[in-house]
């Protein structure tokens, strides 16, 4: 064409506007060839039309690529599975999208658009097997991509449900947890804790409750309460962008309900009550839950059954004191009794006690939530039992053990068991005189204590003394003036 020497800058400008050229002409002949398609109508695979139709798309796709036209490139790939799709040809489809995803220097805009196009076309699989060939070729071409992480998420949790519905649920759980969605940073924020959450659910189903545990400490409770009727910030230059999250995706109070109603069962096989109160407690503050009577009374109901289920300590305590300042409590009397009967100084009669409130209890099995346990009952009892001994701690200095188990209604070597596993856990401090069968809750102290009261009584012990010096002292100067006068 030129039968000149070119320089090297004139070389390059040339060499710039072929690539320019072809790219114009190769992306206007897939528009041709597109119409031309478009024209006619598609007839099945085995006629032989769609491997001709597929062999040229091929070729325009190879020189959309090699001219880096991007959207060219896009456009074929996403064409040719459109082309096999609508021929219903999914063995084919399959191939074609390992095949394309293979080719050398594919664009990764080109593999992005065509796993997003393929998605699209899971739930219109004419049966199960080949739903889950499609999704395992897809995830093949996408494990090991970031520019196609959240898709590959997507498409493990959908075939982890089928697993999970065929029964296969630690098969499901193990395919969860090869996703770390907490590393995304272009997913939405409720996406990733939806994500987290179905994990947490498939290994509590499994069971396996310390790697459920482990996953749970991935999302921080404080997120939920954020303010969703904040704008959304426009991102800066640079930030990443965060897709929207999939249709499917609760609200963020609904996966904080979610959230709350997994750490309940959690919590509830090691019968940790103190934590399920405090989850119960978190659902109860849920605004949806606060409006409706008929959600909040059964979840205010757990809260005090748990509470008062809850060995004694500080944040019990508070918990304790701060839900019978509730308002809503009062439509609920009997059970404001039972917090403010545990939370007087005076003893328990256990009998008494479970007549009055037995009917709710067995109630509770019909309620939002569940029934308590079978162990609850039981430990219902043992509350009881620390609340009349730390009683009587507080009113006695000294007690007789067959005293002390007459007013627990208990008898003698049960009282001392209990007594004996309270002081050591620590709740209060006592010495047992077996010989003698008396029981001190006076504490030990130590040598610093002695010697500081000592001290402090020694200072008394002067300081009565000089005020009798200053009396005898008074009344001797007063009976002298006397007998002078």
């Amino acid at each position: 064409m030129f039968s000149w020497t070119r320089s090297g800058t004139e070389q390059l400008c040339h060499k710039n506007t072929d690539n320019l050229l072809t790219s114009i002409m190769s992306f206007s002949g897939y528009y041709f060839l597109k119409e031309l398609w478009m024209s006619k109508e598609f007839e099945n695979e085995g006629d032989g039309k769609l491997e001709v139709q597929i062999e040229t798309l091929l070729n325009v796709e190879k020189q959309m690529r090699q001219a880096g036209d991007v959207a060219g490139t896009r456009k074929a790939a996403i064409d040719i599975l459109q082309l096999c799709f609508e021929a219903r040809a999914w063995t084919t489809l399959n191939e074609q999208i390992v095949l394309l995803s293979k080719r050398r220097g594919q664009l990764k805009q080109a593999v992005q658009a065509m796993v997003q196009q393929a998605m699209q076309y899971i739930d219109q699989t004419p049966d199960l097997e080949t739903k889950i060939e499609l999704i395992k070729t897809l995830n093949n071409v996408s494990a090991g991509k970031i520019y196609v992480e959240i898709e590959r998420a997507r498409l493990i949790k959908k075939l982890a449900k089928i697993k999970e519905e065929q029964g296969l649920i630690d098969e499901a759980a193990n395919l969860m947890q090869e996703v770390a969605v907490e590393t995304f940073g272009a997913m939405a924020k409720t996406e990733k804790i939806a994500f987290i959450l179905e994990q947490v659910r498939l290994c509590l189903d499994s069971p396996d409750y310390v790697r459920a545990q482990i996953l749970s400490r991935k999302i921080n409770p404080k997120v939920f309460e954020a303010d969703p009727s904040k704008e959304k910030k426009k991102p800066k230059e640079g930030d990443n962008v965060v897709e929207e999250p999939a249709p499917e995706i609760p609200s963020l109070l609904e996966l904080k309900r979610i959230y709350y109603e997994l750490m309940i069962r959690y919590y509830f096989h090691s019968n940790d009550y103190l934590e399920i109160c405090r989850c119960y407690k978190a659902i109860y503050e849920i605004p949806s839950v606060k409006e409706d009577p008929a959600q909040w009374i059964p979840v205010l109901r757990k809260i005090c059954w748990y509470l008062v289920l809850s060995p004694h300590d500080p944040m019990q305590s508070s918990l304790h004191n701060s839900t019978l300042e509730d308002k809503n409590l009062s439509e609920i009397p009997h059970f404001r009794l039972l917090l403010k009967q545990l939370i007087t100084m005076e003893v328990i009669q256990w009998t008494s006690l479970w007549n009055t409130f037995k009917d709710e209890f067995e109630n509770e099995k019909n309620m939002l939530g569940g029934s308590l346990g079978d162990k609850a009952a039981e430990d219902l009892q043992l509350r009881v039992i620390e609340h009349n001994i730390l009683v009587v701690s507080k009113y006695y200095s000294r007690i007789t053990l067959k005293r002390l188990a007459d007013l627990l209604c208990l008898e003698i070597q049960k009282a001392e068991k209990h007594l004996s596993e309270m002081v050591v856990s620590k709740a209060l401090v006592a010495k047992i005189d077996r010989p003698v069968g008396i029981v001190c809750f006076q504490p030990a102290k130590d040598s610093n204590d002695i010697l500081n009261s000592w001290a402090f009584n020694l200072e008394k012990l002067l300081d009565l003394v000089e005020k009798s010096c200053h009396q005898i002292h008074k009344e001797t100067m007063v009976h002298k003036a006397a007998i002078r006068s």
